[in-house]
């Protein structure tokens, strides 16, 4: 990859070694975001939170009847909400912070940890599943956070669709071959004498352990950067964060294209993010696909997924990444009708494959897009908003479908609450200046 001129490393040099580095940091999440959130932890807890349920199916976190079905969606919707709160003043309290690579760790490895302790939730702890996963998945959410605002530091403006496409690629081969590994142990845990519950449990491990290993190579190689802003001398820095982030949610008036963007994107992301969470679940339970067999179809995702980011990278250059991305927009939409009529195993590898060649695009050149939009000096903060919607976490679509699902008792019905996501965001976008945002933000326009 070439270098361009910058004041980020000593010589004025990006590095590719730190580059390849923060690729790693993606091949090792990513095994989280594919084996528990995509496929193993849905189907395993709703199968488990049916073991707890009552005669009517109902299970009772904190006295509250859910129907176990839901109690997935209604989880991920309960992460998301955490999120709200976590996300944007570690953002907030990371720009301020010299130390930005060491608190990208801490959360990696709080993510890790709680991950490998899924390990434990056999017979009917719905709820201790529950609690690691939201756990879990806010630490994972932080150090994305942090890990995406290292691209406005280690690629100029021209290179990130390229430099945030090759990330993605990078962490879905990392998450898929996790996941060859996993189907492997799947398909002959009996032959070894383990129960299927069992190579599951160990599944889950595995990604907390995926996760831990790799993420040495980033806290090695990554640097931190002299941060653009500072705390005043005795100011506890946390306590910066919290007046930063509220001066942030008013200031960004002052940016409308790219608070427009971001509208855009938790929109659409959101319903993205629910297919990728939910997807293992309706395989599982409405369409009856033999776990191995699931396995399979998620794990041809990740390498589909791979070559898709390439490609919409490749596209972007020709139409422009916006216009990219609204096409990805229209064929979710598309993807999401076809989804009501699958009712065989075949169909449900071909909606794979078609989400697999959209996936890994459209999230790609959504991130590259929104760092155009920042303020110099803010990508942490900003990030952490949009991080809300980001890799594997969302809120308002899981809701909806959880709702639907409970009120209907039909998983069909609730896909396609989902397009409604993906019309808004579209439209939404529809409306976004890239040329003005990136000038408002204090850029130069590419």
């Amino acid at each position: 990859m070439a270098t361009a001129p910058s004041n980020n490393l000593p010589g004025g040099r990006y590095s590719v070694r730190e580059q390849r580095s923060w690729y790693v940091y993606d091949w090792a999440n990513s095994a989280y975001a594919s084996t528990v959130l995509t496929l193993f932890l849905g189907p395993y807890l709703t199968s488990v939170s049916k073991a707890a349920a009552d005669s009517n199916g109902l299970v009772y976190p904190l006295g509250i009847p859910v129907d176990h079905r839901a109690y997935w969606g209604y989880l991920i919707s309960l992460a998301v909400f955490i999120q709200i709160f976590v996300l944007p003043m570690v953002g907030a309290v990371a720009d301020y912070s010299a130390r930005k690579k060491q608190l990208l760790g801490v959360f990696a490895y709080v993510g890790a940890g709680a991950t490998m302790a899924m390990f434990f939730v056999a017979g009917g702890r719905y709820l201790l599943g529950g609690a690691l996963f939201l756990l879990s998945n806010t630490a994972f959410g932080a150090s994305i956070v942090l890990y995406n605002a290292f691209l406005p530091e280690i690629a100029p403006e021209d290179q990130r669709d390229s430099v945030s496409s090759k990330g993605w690629g990078i962490g879905y081969l990392g998450g898929g071959l996790l996941l060859v590994l996993n189907l492997l142990l799947f398909q002959n845990a009996a032959k070894i004498g383990l129960s299927e519950a069992m190579a599951v449990r160990l599944s889950l491990a595995s990604a907390g352990l995926w996760w831990a290993v790799f993420a040495l190579v980033p806290m090695l190689e990554l640097r931190n950067r002299t941060p653009v802003r500072k705390a005043e001398k005795g100011e506890p820095v946390l306590a910066k964060g919290f007046l930063q982030l509220l001066h942030t949610l008013k200031e960004m008036r002052r940016y409308p294209q790219t608070l427009t963007f971001l509208v855009a994107y938790m929109i659409y992301n959101d319903a993205i993010q629910a297919v990728i969470s939910l997807a293992g679940q309706f395989g599982s339970d409405e369409l009856k696909i033999p776990m191995s067999t699931l396995t399979m179809a998620i794990l041809m995702v990740q390498f589909v997924a791979f070559g898709g980011a390439l490609l919409f990278n490749l596209i972007a250059k020709a139409l422009g990444t916006k216009r990219t991305v609204m096409m990805s927009l229209v064929m979710w939409t598309m993807v999401m009708v076809g989804m009501y009529a699958v009712h065989s195993t075949a169909h449900f590898f071909v909606a794979a494959g078609l989400v697999g060649a959209i996936m890994g695009g459209s999230q790609a050149l959504s991130r590259s897009l929104f760092s155009l939009m920042i303020p110099k000096g803010r990508e942490a903060e900003y990030f952490s908003l949009y991080e809300i919607s980001d890799k594997g976490t969302s809120w308002m679509a899981p809701l909806i479908y959880g709702l639907t699902v409970q009120w209907t008792g039909s998983y069909r019905t609730a896909i396609l609450s989902l397009i409604v996501f993906f019309a808004g965001g579209l439209l939404v976008l529809a409306k976004v200046d890239v040329r003005r945002a990136t000038i408002e933000a204090g850029n130069e326009p590419v």
